[in-house]
């Protein structure tokens, strides 16, 4: 009962500091202000989880966090780490479905700035969009997300990795980052409800792209992110129920 009413006062808060915000974003210039107001948003954002849905976060590996700018691969299983990722990296952007650009007031904040927007049924010409848009965005001084397994995950699940993150590393000649993290266990896909806790964010070392293929990068990746799941997780073991 307690964490509903909690996500019930959670829900109209988190609208009221999201709408303005993105709307300040996608009127704002130059780029490096447009950040500056994201900063403001996601620590409010943040600070929202911790004071009314009792929900914290700790941070594993912050020292393997590269100087320059990178290629984050990252376990995906909730929306809260598309904000929190915000507040760990340094300033970055996404690669997401063209789709999510239609949503008013933030469709509108992702363009402004500069998201990296795929059509899925694409194929070939979404990693191509992946590749030009990213090594764009990697020289401009952002980072870029990427969700290998493509969508939300539940916990003890997971999905073949996809290669457009290290085809990305790869191209652009930078570091590729594994991000895990058990974070559905707290803030359930399409759930309302959000259960307090604390959420465990692991980084682990980059991998240099040098000498190495697309596959072998996601392999690396995999393997590390999968294997950190089943340390950080109670609710992931050793045989994964493997996500159609």
């Amino acid at each position: 009962m307690i964490a509903l009413i909690r996500s019930l006062l959670f829900a109209p808060l988190s609208i009221l500091i999201t709408a303005p915000a993105a709307l300040l974003v996608t009127v704002a210039y130059p780029m490096r202000l447009r950040f500056a107001i994201i900063a403001v948003w996601y620590r409010l954002f943040m600070f929202l989880c911790r004071s009314v849905l009792g929900l914290h976060y700790q941070v594993i590996g912050r020292d393997n966090i590269p100087s320059a700018p990178s290629v984050i691969l990252s376990k995906h299983q909730s929306a809260w780490e598309t904000v929190a990722l915000q507040a760990i990296f340094p300033p970055l952007v996404f690669v997401l479905k063209k789709s999510l650009m239609m949503i008013p007031f933030l469709g509108w904040a992702f363009i402004a700035v500069k998201m990296i927007s795929i059509d899925r049924q694409a194929g070939k010409d979404a990693l191509r969009q992946v590749i030009d848009q990213g090594c764009e965005r990697l020289k401009a001084g952002y980072w870029v997300v990427i969700f290998p397994e493509g969508t939300r995950i539940a916990p003890g699940q997971t999905r073949r990795f996809k290669a457009g993150g290290a085809h990305l590393a790869v191209s652009a000649g930078v570091l590729a980052v594994p991000v895990a993290h058990n974070a559905g266990e707290f803030w359930a896909r399409n759930a309302f409800v959000k259960k307090p806790g604390m959420i465990t964010v692991s980084i682990g070392p980059p991998i240099d792209p040098a000498g190495k293929s697309a596959d072998e990068i996601t392999t690396l990746a995999e393997r590390w992110v999968e294997a950190e799941m089943r340390r950080i997780s109670p609710q992931t073991d050793a045989d994964h129920a493997v996500a159609s």
